[in-house]
């Protein structure tokens, strides 16, 4: 049997680390996104959690599991987008410094997000590669911890506690769906979801302007993420080291949706259920709306989770 970066003791370690500094997010249903989809939908709302997105389940996961003596010397990461935010407020919430790497392009709103939160903010070229030789030297400058927006093992077992939670609210379900970028989200709650009820069926949610990982699991081998193409701009990292193989292995499929369906789908939850779902937090219900899944047989109930709900009001995305 494989060994994958985390199992679901790990997730429920991380579940009871985590409780009480996180929100248990509630779980929402809408009559018409049901009528739209032929079946039941419940809505795991992690557009409500602190600072917006799922990610803060997984920096404070990986913020508290720190000895005492490692975080004195502070986090690290690099990130421009809701990893930035949530390992800054994690780590403020324990008292510790957080360096965190931004590219020279991030938009101002995004740096005054972090700073607010209390992370210090170094800018760097907008490419991985500097991101990265960054966020090395300030480790070996501080003494800090690196932790990753997404290929960490305490980053994926806190993720995969928004599945366990679902699961405890509608333990009935047929299916899971879960957007998918780096992949922590995904892989977490594919293997809470496998251990909880091991027949569950999980699938991810992508845009197809940023389709590697359904690439990589159509052909069983994996494929970088290249000049992508969405407003789904919390999904265009590739998937990781550690998030691949589980992926590979535990997810049935990952379905792709176009702009026109992402924008659709957002307007909908937007209109209807009156929640602001950012477009990568809607590829979900946008996959379920989809005639692709439609087409599946023997799924009745069907858990999605709104990744996120960071948005900028100045525009409308339709």
């Amino acid at each position: 049997m494989p060994t994958y970066a985390c199992d679901l003791a790990a997730i429920r370690e991380a579940a009871e680390r985590i409780r009480g500094i996180a929100h248990r997010t509630p779980v929402m249903t809408c009559d018409t996104l049901n009528r739209l989809a032929g079946r039941r939908l419940f809505f795991k709302c992690e557009n409500l959690q602190k600072v917006g997105a799922f990610k803060y389940r997984g920096a404070t996961n990986a913020v508290r599991k720190l000895t005492d003596a490692e975080a004195a010397l502070g986090v690290v990461t690099h990130s421009s987008g809701n990893h930035a935010q949530a390992l800054a407020l994690a780590a403020r919430e324990r008292g510790i410094p957080a360096y965190i790497v931004m590219p020279k392009t991030a938009p101002l709103v995004k740096k005054a997000a972090v700073e607010g939160y209390g992370g210090k903010v170094t800018q760097c070229e907008p490419n991985l590669a500097d991101r990265e030789e960054t966020a090395n030297e300030l480790v070996a400058k501080t003494g800090a911890t690196l932790i990753p927006p997404f290929d960490h093992v305490d980053v994926i077992a806190g993720q995969g506690t928004a599945a366990l939670e679902l699961l405890e609210d509608v333990p009935d379900l047929d299916a899971i769906i879960t957007p998918v970028g780096g992949g922590g989200l995904l892989a977490g709650c594919t293997i809470a979801a496998h251990g909880v009820k091991p027949g569950i069926r999980v699938f991810g949610a992508e845009p197809l302007g940023a389709d590697d990982a359904a690439r990589s699991k159509a052909g069983g081998v994996w494929v970088p993420q290249t000049a992508p193409n969405t407003i789904a701009d919390g999904l265009l990292t590739s998937t990781g080291a550690l998030t691949w193989p589980i992926i590979r292995d535990k997810v049935e499929c990952v379905f792709t949706v176009t702009e026109d369906e992402i924008r659709a789908a957002m307007r909908l939850v937007w209109e209807r259920m009156k929640l602001i779902v950012e477009p990568s937090g809607v590829v979900g219900a946008a996959v379920a709306l989809g005639t692709a899944f439609k087409a599946l047989a023997g799924v009745e109930k069907v858990g999605i989770v709104f990744s996120g709900g960071n948005v900028s009001l100045d525009k409308l995305y339709w």
